[in-house]
């Protein structure tokens, strides 16, 4: 068989079934991604003058705040972001370091409390070549995992089922941490 006979397919049932999710087509041509590296683009400078709701606010802190991830990895996948646009660690100051870790670990606690998870991932990732997609504005990763939350999908199709909405996982999210 040759390539160019591939797209005699599109319409031929097989084995398989397809999920398609053109939706994620935005994330991968990067169009929420600023077009430059300025606190102005920066959606992460933006979101804190947003509406709780309209920006997927689960907690403000006073010099970090912690939001849902808007391509989730798993439902409850939050980011603590410093309040000031800085692109790395060692450009904390202090204070901020130490908020940024308290609201790490309660994160973890209030994601627990709601969806008593199995385990976490927790990281930075810092620079455009260690994976960071928005590298100039530092935010912290708390992804909550499941045993048995990869399945074929992600191998497969590339694809990720999510059985809630963010607003849904910000709501049980947000009033649990207003319960603290």
């Amino acid at each position: 068989m040759r390539i160019e006979d591939s797209a005699d397919f599109a319409g031929v049932p097989d084995a398989f079934q397809r999920l398609w999710t053109p939706h994620r087509m935005v994330y991968i041509d990067g169009q929420d991604k600023p077009v430059d590296a300025s606190s102005g683009e920066c959606p992460f400078c933006r979101t804190p003058g947003r509406g709780d709701e309209d920006g997927l606010v689960v907690h403000r802190g006073e010099l970090a705040y912690v939001v849902l991830n808007l391509y989730p990895y798993n439902p409850g996948h939050v980011l603590v972001c410093p309040y000031r646009h800085v692109a790395w660690y060692t450009d904390l100051t202090q204070p901020e370091r130490a908020e940024m870790a308290e609201l790490t670990a309660e994160a973890m606690q209030v994601i627990t409390e709601v969806s008593r998870p199995d385990g976490y991932n927790t990281g930075m990732n810092q620079g455009a070549v260690a994976g960071a997609g928005i590298a100039a504005h530092l935010h912290q990763h708390v992804v909550p995992r499941w045993g048995g939350d990869v399945n074929f999908l992600p191998i497969l199709a590339g694809t990720k089922a999510l059985p809630q909405v963010l607003g849904q996982t910000r709501e049980l999210l947000a009033a649990a941490w207003g319960e603290r």
